[in-house]
């Protein structure tokens, strides 16, 4: 049991940043990786034995996410805006402040496959190799998404993350 903690709880604070990123909200990821801790305790016997605990546990947290995706989409998707005030003001000023909150508000709009290619590279500092495995696809496909991903998220700057209207005559 010791070696099983000393394993995983170093990983717990990345796991719940890219939970956070992909629910947008504190309560979802804490459930979210709660799921994934208990899946990775049930399954220790599983785990992979060269050393690669941190990308096994990215891996249940996805997995576990697309299962809620396909649920919630299902079900409708409810996304409470006043997380996106959440983002912490302290020593940040406003123009730095309102980037950062455009910056999440266009991540939020990106196709899943896009997002987590992007938030495993970008933020949890994951190779290309190694998202690769996580997400369960070729290298080539993680280059692609992530082309696709900056790409969108650049138009979505630029015009503004919110979305697109069209007028209705």
């Amino acid at each position: 049991m010791d070696e099983m903690a000393a394993l995983i709880e170093p990983h717990i604070p990345s796991l719940r940043r890219y939970a956070y990123a992909l629910l947008r909200g504190d309560e979802a990821a804490d459930d979210l990786v709660q799921d994934c801790l208990e899946r990775a305790v049930r399954g220790w016997r599983l785990r992979p034995r060269d050393g690669q605990v941190r990308l096994w546990l990215f891996t249940i947290l996805r997995n576990r996410y697309i299962d809620g995706f396909r649920a919630r989409r299902m079900r409708g998707l409810q996304v409470d805006a006043a997380v996106l005030e959440q983002v912490p003001a302290s020593g940040v000023d406003g123009e730095a402040r309102l980037a950062a909150l455009d910056v999440l508000a266009g991540i939020e709009q990106l196709p899943e496959e896009q997002r987590s290619a992007l938030l495993l590279v970008a933020v949890e500092e994951l190779s290309y190799a190694d998202t690769a495995r996580v997400l369960d696809v070729p290298v080539g496909t993680v280059m692609s998404r992530l082309a696709r991903a900056r790409e969108r998220l650049k138009q979505l700057l630029e015009r503004g993350a919110g979305p697109a209207l069209r007028r209705v005559k």
